[in-house]
């Protein structure tokens, strides 16, 4: 009876070594097939753009393909669900932005998932600054003026966003309360017909991210006033930051990295994250960002997860601020 209960325990402490051994080979080799990575927005729209441009690059550090699977709605919510539900083996990996992991937890009844709990944060990617643009012919050359024009006159001036809750909302929702002014919010279904109808007039102004107001500056079709970076940027270096135009610590970026299932083993999210890392330095690919306003934002996941924290709180408050809600 001692001798079957020993062989037993044998073969139960064997069986849990191969199974062990197993899990680490299986670590070890990762990836051995190609990786989905779920982009919660529509096909072809900046922010699916932005996750094949960065994304392509890390799958050739890891020397497996990436298939991108957009899945929309709900603002990033219906993409980052899927993930959260996802086996935990690092071949399901989520592109996520300030709005699936900083907005939309306090503009959402009920958004779905956990934005810390849910997820292994991986590592941030890149840092999307936004700029303040108004119409043609609006009265105002710099920040200063604008705000003059604002106070002179409460709620007869207007701005425009990409939506309610959306960064554009929200950084202009900021800028009406750090300035003390008092502008008409006018959200519209996406950047483009918001930018359409601030370029005809009928809007006054708007902050928003870059691929959609530089192109814009550029071609002369309106006047931008400031950016949202803590420095002026490259690309635009004759442009002031808030801060330089009188708002201390006007800071505001989009942003975007990638996430795991919650429960992914640690060896593969660190693997990823060197990957990430090294593909960051790409120089071709730090141009190719730096030409759609973008900046590289290599992190750890540690300082992914704290991030996250910060931008919880801060986009909260900023969406309580604007009164914005969705059930």
């Amino acid at each position: 009876m001692k001798h079957t209960r020993r062989t037993a325990l044998h073969a139960i402490a064997c069986l849990a070594i191969m199974n062990t051994a197993w899990a680490q080979n299986s670590t070890d080799a990762y990836p051995t097939k190609a990786i989905r990575v779920v982009v919660p927005f529509v096909a072809g729209g900046g922010g699916d753009n932005q996750a094949r441009l960065i994304l392509t690059r890390v799958s050739q550090e890891l020397g497996q393909a990436f298939v991108f699977d957009n899945v929309a709605g709900a603002g990033g919510n219906v993409g980052a669900m899927n993930v959260a539900r996802a086996n935990p083996d690092g071949y399901t990996l989520l592109y996520g932005t300030n709005g699936t992991h900083g907005i939309n937890h306090a503009l959402y009844k009920n958004a779905g998932f956990n934005p810390r709990k849910d997820f292994e944060p991986v590592g941030r990617l890149s840092s999307i600054p936004a700029m303040l643009v108004v119409r043609p012919g609006l009265a105002a050359t710099n920040v200063a003026e604008l705000v003059k024009l604002l106070k002179a006159k409460p709620g007869s001036h207007s701005f425009a966003s990409a939506g309610n809750g959306t960064t554009s909302h929200l950084t202009g929702e900021m800028f009406k309360a750090q300035a003390g002014v008092d502008a008409v919010h006018v959200p519209y279904k996406g950047g483009a017909p918001a930018m359409v109808d601030l370029i005809g007039g009928r809007v006054d102004f708007m902050i928003d991210v870059m691929p959609n107001t530089a192109p814009q500056v550029r071609g002369e079709r309106v006047k931008a006033l400031a950016v949202t970076s803590a420095q002026r940027l490259g690309s635009f270096p004759s442009v002031p930051t808030l801060m330089e135009s009188g708002l201390e610590g006007f800071q505001v970026s989009a942003w975007d990295a990638v996430f795991a299932p919650a429960g992914t083993p640690t060896a593969i999210v660190e693997k990823l994250n060197t990957a990430i890392n090294k593909a960051l330095n790409d120089p071709e690919l730090r141009k190719q960002l730096a030409s759609r306003g973008s900046e590289v934002y290599p992190s750890s996941s540690a300082e992914l997860g704290r991030f996250i924290g910060s931008e919880m709180e801060r986009w909260g408050m900023a969406v309580k601020r604007s009164g914005a809600a969705i059930d």
